[in-house]
């Protein structure tokens, strides 16, 4: 085996695999992973959104059309600061989970 060919294609492998190309998918978008979240998380237990879900909590179907992306993250981020007496729980959400969520309800409108 000659030992350029086995240089080029590590490197080719190497360059490959740091583009993304090998075995992975484009990141999917904010919003998509967001409401992906809100299946995942069981939001609907309590929210409806475009008439699904289970109308305990407020209607979310078009959230984003008063409240900010931000206001939204700190409201999932911890909901008894922002809406004290309300029944919201603190969800275990990573700082990624809060923005894709947060990004999902501001698309709302």
């Amino acid at each position: 085996m000659n030992a350029s060919w086995f240089v080029s294609a590590l490197v080719g492998l190497v360059l490959g695999l740091s583009a993304g190309a090998v075995g992975s998918q484009p990141p999917e978008p904010a919003a998509a992973q967001g409401r992906r979240l809100f299946t995942e998380h069981g939001c609907y237990g309590c929210h409806t959104v475009r008439g699904t879900g289970t109308p305990i909590a407020p209607d979310l179907s078009h959230v984003g059309s008063f409240q900010t992306e931000g206001d939204l993250a700190r409201r999932l981020r911890d909901p008894a600061v922002h809406a004290p007496g309300a029944h919201m729980p603190k969800l275990d959400l990573t700082d990624a989970e809060v923005r894709a969520l947060a990004a999902y309800l501001a698309s709302l409108r």
